[in-house]
């Protein structure tokens, strides 16, 4: 599928339904969450959606592929969530497209979990701070992606508070499935207690090595416990995709013809298409009814 005919696939989506705010998550590190992250952004902003990605992990690894300068004297995320900037003091363009926007992390981020514990609404301090960016931005924001720290603190709980939808790329290695109670049980929590339209919307198969039965047998066994949110899309281990972040850029940019960037464009597109046939209110009452 070309770009246009992508662009015109989920261009009614973007026109009749609301923005959708995605948190990328998973506790386990290395298994190309934040890859995913901005990748999918990227994918989704050369198809015409206009993307802002919250780097809410520490590392600033989001905003680094993202070309988004993160120094220690920029604002940044950490200062929206203690010392309540506004939201777009500290949003920045990324030079890879005026579709996609960046919200950077900076190493201040790293304390933020501890000086969290004593602020006043403290698990819903990302969403105030996002809703009140849409509500005064100019242009309209189809998707917001927040990349999660490897981790279950509060850091990740401002990020479900502020969500419509979870989405947990998941590594074809040995122990893929470990640690997932854990994630959901989180989910589950934040449903009952903050957020009761959140779920788990999407799972995407990383590192995938067809060549290899390990591989096969994983892919297999995520799909045999949560088929209805397994993408059929699947991204291939790729030099191309682990290149791309030391030039300050997605795969999508770096080298748009590598098996990496056709895979994430291709998963951007079955995202959509997904998330038209289902709203967060109907994955509720969805759930809800098992």
């Amino acid at each position: 599928m070309t770009n246009r005919q992508a662009y015109w696939s989920v261009q009614s989506r973007w026109s009749d339904a609301n923005m959708i705010t995605i948190a990328i998550a998973n506790q386990k590190g290395g298994v190309g969450k934040t890859t995913t992250a901005v990748n999918i952004a990227a994918a989704l902003a050369a198809i015409g959606a206009r993307v802002l990605v919250i780097d809410l992990d520490p590392q600033g690894n989001a905003s680094t592929a993202l070309g988004v300068p993160h120094t220690a004297d920029i604002p940044s995320v950490y200062d929206v969530l203690i010392d309540e900037f506004p939201l777009s003091d500290i949003v920045q363009v990324s030079p890879e497209s005026p579709n996609l926007l960046c919200a950077p992390s900076t190493i201040h981020l790293a304390g933020a979990e501890i000086e969290l514990v004593s602020q006043v609404a403290r698990e819903h301090r990302l969403r105030t701070a996002l809703d009140d960016y849409l509500a005064a931005s100019e242009e309209p924001v189809h998707f917001v992606l927040i990349d999660c720290p490897p981790s279950l603190g509060l850091l990740t709980i401002n990020a479900f508070t502020a969500a419509d939808e979870v989405f947990i790329p998941i590594q074809c290695e040995y122990y893929a499935l470990e640690g997932l109670s854990q994630l959901l049980g989180s989910v589950r929590m934040i449903q009952k207690h903050l957020n009761p339209p959140l779920h788990v919307s999407t799972i995407l198969l990383t590192m995938y090595d067809g060549r290899t039965r390990l591989a096969q047998q994983v892919a297999d066994e995520v799909r045999e416990h949560f088929a209805d949110q397994v993408l059929r899309t699947v991204i291939p281990r790729s030099v191309r995709v682990s290149e791309a972040p030391s030039f300050g850029q997605t795969v999508v940019a770096y080298d748009g013809g590598s098996a990496g960037a056709v895979a994430y464009r291709e998963a951007a597109v079955e995202i959509t298409r997904r998330g038209a046939a289902d709203s967060p209110r109907d994955a509720v009452n969805h759930e809800g009814a098992r």
